[in-house]
């Protein structure tokens, strides 16, 4: 368990900034206490300072996790959201996007978000920007980018892709041995 480098640091907030923008700062200075990023075996963790301090007495091989994980470095250096970021992204989300109720269980399965099931979009969200995927009922599936605009999905043909596919939460059931 270690601190980002500023490489590390850069490339995880210019990810964590295509779905929260300017928000970042809200999950760095929080009243409710500090919290920091840590890196532990690719993986990086968001963490309560006074808990990271703790994990401290314990050595790198009996530490499993430490506090949320964000996601993991891939071997070239790229850095992958996991779905158990998306109750930091949630929140604070910048740009968001709604399907209907016959597209929950498809894009809960993995897949991209068609133009006939979507429900609503946030107004001038840009092409290609992360943005959080919620069901009708306000509660957060997913995340991913766009493939158009708001403007340009308005034109759109119904079969057309208009989010692709990052993260959901039926990734705990699919992926459940490659979790860790």
């Amino acid at each position: 368990m270690r601190p980002l480098t500023d490489l590390e640091t850069k490339t995880v907030f210019e990810k964590l900034q295509k779905y929260i923008g300017t928000n970042i700062k809200l999950l760095v200075d929080r009243p409710d206490g500090s919290y920091v990023f840590r890196l532990h075996r690719d993986r990086v963790y968001y963490v309560r300072e006074d808990i990271m301090t703790r994990a401290t007495s314990f050595s790198r091989d009996n530490l499993v996790a430490l506090g949320h994980r964000l996601g993991k470095f891939s071997k070239t250096g790229k850095f992958r959201m996991h779905v158990t970021a998306l109750q930091y992204l949630a929140p604070f989300a910048k740009y968001k996007v709604w399907v209907k109720p016959n597209m929950e269980q498809s894009f809960l399965y993995g897949n991209h978000v068609l133009k006939a099931g979507l429900g609503r979009m946030t107004e001038n969200t840009p092409r290609y920007q992360g943005v959080v995927v919620y069901n009708m009922n306000d509660i957060p599936l997913g995340f991913g980018a766009t493939a158009f605009s708001t403007e340009e999905c308005r034109a759109v043909d119904p079969t057309r892709i208009v989010v692709f596919h990052q993260a959901d939460l039926g990734e705990f059931l699919r992926d459940e041995e490659k979790i860790n």
